[in-house]
């Protein structure tokens, strides 16, 4: 299983309505994808302090490292992408193997 942790350092002028379509187009592509089995999303709480600069994030859960190179190509992932990067002035990813 892949955890695929995407935190988000949004613009200052980013527009919340943009990032919520973004964030239901992704979500659409669960099971939509093989091997894309969940997506979560929302507000960084910070509550450790530790990430101040990322107030957004999201989760996607993967069968496999394979399922993470199939979405990462997909047309339309790669859309979303494009449009999300427009609202960031940068992101982190991190992807847990659980396996």
């Amino acid at each position: 299983m892949i955890d695929h942790i995407v935190l988000l350092q949004l613009k200052p002028t980013h527009d919340p309505v943009a990032l919520a379509d973004v964030m239901r187009g992704l979500e659409g592509l669960v099971d939509d994808i093989d091997g894309f089995t969940a997506f979560r999303h929302g507000p960084n709480r910070d509550y450790e302090g530790r990430s101040p600069h990322h107030a957004y994030g999201f989760v996607g859960q993967f069968h496999d490292a394979l399922a993470l190179a199939v979405y990462a190509q997909d047309p339309r992932h790669r859309a979303l992408a494009e449009r999300l990067m427009a609202l960031c002035d940068d992101l982190m990813v991190a992807d847990l193997d659980s396996a």
